[in-house]
């Protein structure tokens, strides 16, 4: 269990982020196209999971809008936001916010995502969805980074995790 903050308040979640070093927990997650997809699906390339609670709030909006900017200096990277948020809201955030290059992921389908992460939230009232990390992956699914944001409202290091890529 790793111990996390909202607002300063203090909360939890079910366990830690895979460790650096090892292979990723495979996942099933909700594509806008409502389709699912795994690890699988991006064979070959590198990953960054920009894991967040809700692309309706003012820091994952911020995080998702940063790290679209940078798709165009990784090629060989696919940028993945993955939130509770439903696959039509997070398609209209990326339509509202000119957020066209990294792909959103919807927990929707799949609870075990959060849980294998080690990162849902377990306490406090955003109990039953993800706190804020990054994971950054090689081709592979070997774990390169991992960030666990420590307060939900502060944003990630952008800067260590494109350093991952």
């Amino acid at each position: 269990m790793a111990s996390i903050t909202l607002h300063g308040d203090a909360i939890n979640t079910n366990g830690e982020l895979p460790a650096v070093g090892s292979a990723a927990p495979d996942f099933t997650l909700t594509t806008g196209e409502l389709a699912d997809v795994s690890l699988a699906d991006f064979a070959g390339k590198k990953k960054l999971l920009s894991i967040v609670p809700s692309l309706d709030t003012g820091v994952c909006a911020i995080s998702t809008k940063k790290f679209n900017e940078s798709v165009d200096k990784h090629d060989d990277t696919v940028f993945l936001t993955i939130s509770a948020d439903l696959p039509f809201a997070q398609g209209r955030f990326c339509e509202a916010e000119n957020v066209d290059k990294i792909k959103t992921l919807s927990t929707m389908r799949s609870v075990s995502f959060a849980e294998d992460y080690g990162i849902k939230i377990v306490d406090g009232p955003l109990a039953g969805i993800t706190g804020r990390a990054v994971v950054v992956l090689d081709e592979d699914n070997k774990v390169l980074y991992t960030e666990l944001v420590p307060e939900i409202a502060q944003e990630p290091d952008y800067d260590k995790a494109l350093a991952a890529l």
